[in-house]
Order: structure tokens, then C-alpha cells, then sequence
């Protein structure tokens, strides 16, 4: 069910996802549906935590500027992908209109930063950061102007803006841009 909502999402947008529809493409009667989520943006919360454990884990280079760079290369892929791309287009659309959409779309994203934060911890841990650098600023700093750029001016990041984004966060990192705390 979860991957037939996923398929209206990307097709149609947060504005037609109809939970009748939903359980029609998944081929299960449509009491089933409602009685297991009840509203639309229950739903999406729900994929949107399975869209967060399904993720691809974080890479470890043995770097912290590797360990960016493979976190940048994985939110390209995700944001090129047609499906994925349309689909996350369409969910952060609905969390501008919609507190329930929205919240479950900070528990995603939280899942996701958590996941690659030890590796800023780690490159802290071997001097390649200042002390106090707030990793998951550093992680959100990767895939801020990527997501920008799909949302504002509905560009695909490629590779060069995946490495920019990745170079930019770990330059500023260096700099001390990002240590809290003093």
C-alpha cells in the first residue's frame, strides 16, 4: 500500500493522493485503507518513515570530505531519480500546507541526518574539523543547495552540483563555520 501511495505521490502530487485510490492500485479494499491510516497525512507519515528505513545507509570513506561527497553523490541520485525526485517534490509541497505532513517529514529527515552525523563526529574524532563542530549542520550543509536548486528553479542536481555542495560544506566545516557552543 505504501508503495502504491509512493506511485500517486509522484504521479499526481500530494493534491490527488486519495486513500479510495490508493487502495485500488494496491488491489486491497478501501476499508482496509482508511481503518489503517484514517487520513491522507497519516499516510504519508507512514511512508514516509518506511521511505527513511528503506534509505541507502551512510558510506564510510575514511574521510570526512569522502564521507560529504558520498552523502552529496546519494541525495543526487535520489533527487534524479524520477520517481523518488517527483515524490519528494510532492511531500515537501504538502509540509508547507499541511503541520502533520510536515512533522513527519522533520522525523524523515532527522533519520536520515542522524544516520550520516557520526561521520563528521569521526572526522572531529581525527582533527580533520575543529572540536565543537555541530555534525548535523554539516550534513544538512550537503543537502541544502541541492534540494534548493529541485525545489526553486526545478533543476536536477548533477554530479558538479553534488560535488560543489559536498567541497562547500566541507570547506566551511574546516573553517570553523559550523563549531557551536563558544
Amino acid at each position: 500500500m505504501l508503495r502504491a501511495a509512493g506511485d500517486v505521490l509522484a504521479e499526481e502530487g500530494f493534491a490527488h493522493l486519495d486513500l479510495a485510490d490508493v487502495a485500488r492500485r494496491a488491489e486491497v479494499g478501501k476499508t482496509t485503507v482508511y481503518r489503517r491510516w484514517g487520513s491522507v497525512t497519516g499516510l504519508v507519515a507512514d511512508l514516509l518513515g518506511d521511505m527513511a528505513e528503506q534509505s541507502s545507509p551512510r558510506t564510510e570513506t575514511g574521510s570526512v570530505r569522502g564521507d560529504l561527497r558520498a552523502n552529496a553523490a546519494l541525495v543526487r541520485r535520489t533527487l534524479a531519480d524520477p520517481r523518488q525526485g517527483a515524490l519528494f517534490r510532492a511531500v515537501i509541497a504538502a509540509a508547507t500546507c499541511d503541520v502533520r505532513t510536515a512533522e513527519a517529514l522533520r522525523r524523515f529527515y532527522d533519520v536520515r541526518v542522524s544516520e550520516w552525523v557520526p561521520c563528521v563526529e569521526e572526522g572531529v574524532a581525527r582533527g580533520e574539523l575543529p572540536a565543537g563542530t555541530d555534525a548535523a549542520m554539516v550534513v544538512r550543509a550537503v543537502s541544502a543547495p541541492l534540494y534548493y536548486s529541485l525545489l526553486t528553479v526545478g533543476v536536477v542536481p548533477d554530479e558538479g552540483a553534488a560535488e560543489r555542495a559536498a567541497e562547500g560544506a566541507f570547506a566551511a566545516a574546516v573553517a570553523g563555520v559550523y563549531v557551536v557552543g563558544e
